[in-house]
């Protein structure tokens, strides 16, 4: 059934030559649409320096177009084996390495493919030791994650185990430890709402410095941690993580991006399965999508901080600066974060006649020009975007029910018929999104608006999920 039957013998030959601890066989291989084919895998070791030299267990499946298509890659841990889930491997133990993407036949070989796994895992490792009772927390991780896979998720298959605290525990889990993570630890910290703050650090290297000084001056209720378990029943989790690599474009660092995600969302969605997902990462609209396709939870708790930030500037600006404090109490920063966002109001004043109404508008208009030109001089750090954050979760774990600019899903709005996240102002309460509030009608707020939604959907069109 091979298409090309002699160049692949000819390469697993050389690859026995190389590695002879390889096994090779035949099996069923399910693809994630159900399909299933017959295709040939083999599994073995490849040798690891890490300190010590360790030997990483990887299984290889052979499409029947090999070698004009690339190998599908898996680690197969060992039962004492936990996934250290980064930028080339995903939750379920699938390998993404750039030699994959930029597969070419015959420049790319199942031995090249694996000189680049061993330089890429001694980069980062992508195993390490667990415990016993960490061993079954995988091995249940890794039978949820294949269910989801195959599209038998149950929402509801894990419940309250017996004697488990019932009463209300307001934890927060921040996933990345980059310099934005810890920003957002340190708000959420100095804001008090949450009773326990997680920050799950899947890095390794320089990163590891601002964790190390968290864990020197010890904050109460702060938990670091490299486990997901950790961040198990949590209300709200915080996802900061960002690719840190070399990619030549722009859409290759989304796709690195998509790629990290793909094995964070599904392993957080397992241990909060009832959270809203508040998303930091870059760029925010596309990573709320991603999130959102890849944890299948609800669009309402899946949200992105959005222009949250700059729509509070934008009223403090004109109200403290510009003396419009009337203008300010619905103003809003709406759409796409960058210089395409667009100030908006969700509701006007009643005129008495449309010369009135033409008036005010302008009036207004020229207003929020002014102030859209001091907002411009405003750079979002990673401590600006941190108190952000703290102000979404208090918004959130206290039901406070307050009008944020976030990103939600914006189809059905605007006449945008996409499914795109943009930022919109929308109630917040326990349960995510409880309402998208009502735009004022205005035909340029609109044509922007859909030209945001109509590049970023077009951008979404070109991703590997």
């Amino acid at each position: 059934q091979y298409k090309f039957r002699d160049l692949t013998i000819e390469e697993l030959k050389n690859v026995s030559k190389t590695y002879p601890n390889f096994t090779f066989s035949m099996n069923t291989y399910t693809f994630k649409d159900g399909s299933q084919k017959d295709l040939l895998n083999f599994s073995g070791t490849v040798p690891v320096k890490y300190g010590n030299c360790y030997n990483i267990p990887i299984h290889l499946w052979i499409l029947d177009s090999h070698p004009f298509a690339p190998p599908i890659c898996f680690l197969k841990p060992t039962a004492n084996m936990g996934i250290s889930v980064g930028k080339h491997v995903d939750a379920h133990g699938r390998i993404y390495l750039p030699y994959l993407q930029n597969w070419s036949h015959p420049k790319s070989t199942v031995i090249g493919l694996i000189k680049e796994m061993i330089a890429k895992f001694e980069e980062e490792p992508p195993l390490y030791s667990l415990s016993s009772s960490d061993a079954a927390r995988q091995a249940e991780l890794l039978s949820y994650i294949a269910k989801i896979t195959e599209g038998e998720s149950d929402k509801k298959s894990r419940g309250k185990t017996e004697g488990e605290n019932e009463e209300c525990f307001n934890k927060i889990t921040v996933v990345g430890a980059g310099d934005l993570g810890i920003a957002c630890v340190l708000a959420v910290a100095a804001k008090g709402v949450a009773s326990k703050v997680v920050l799950l650090d899947l890095s390794e290297g320089a990163a590891k410095g601002g964790t190390m000084d968290l864990e020197i001056f010890a904050l109460p209720n702060v938990e670091i941690s490299r486990d997901f378990s950790a961040s198990a029943d949590s209300k709200v989790v915080v996802l900061t993580a960002n690719f840190l690599g070399n990619a030549q474009t722009y859409l290759d660092v989304i796709q690195s991006n998509v790629d990290l995600f793909r094995g964070i969302i599904p392993a957080i969605s397992h241990y909060s399965q009832n959270a809203v997902l508040l998303v930091a990462s870059h760029p925010v609209e596309v990573m709320t999508y991603v999130s959102w396709k890849l944890s299948a939870f609800p669009k309402s708790r899946v949200i992105g901080v959005g222009a949250n930030l700059d729509t509070e500037r934008f009223q403090y600006i004109l109200t403290h600066l510009l003396k419009a404090e009337v203008l300010a109490k619905d103003a809003c920063i709406i759409g796409e974060q960058g210089e395409d966002k667009v100030p908006s109001w969700t509701s006007c004043n009643v005129v008495a006649n449309q010369t009135e109404a033409i008036a005010a508008r302008n009036s207004r208009e020229k207003v929020a020009n002014r102030a859209m030109e001091v907002l411009k001089g405003k750079g979002q750090r990673s401590w600006s975007v941190g108190l952000s954050v703290a102000d979404l979760t208090d918004s959130i774990l206290k039901d406070k029910r307050k009008v944020h600019s976030i990103s939600t899903l914006a189809k059905g709005c605007c006449s945008i018929n996409s499914e795109v996240f943009l930022s919109l102002p929308c109630v917040l309460g326990t349960n995510g999104v409880m309402e998208v509030v009502k735009l004022e009608e205005d035909p340029l707020v609109q044509e922007k608006l859909q030209s945001s939604a109509g590049s970023i959907h077009d951008l979404q069109q070109q991703l590997r999920l």
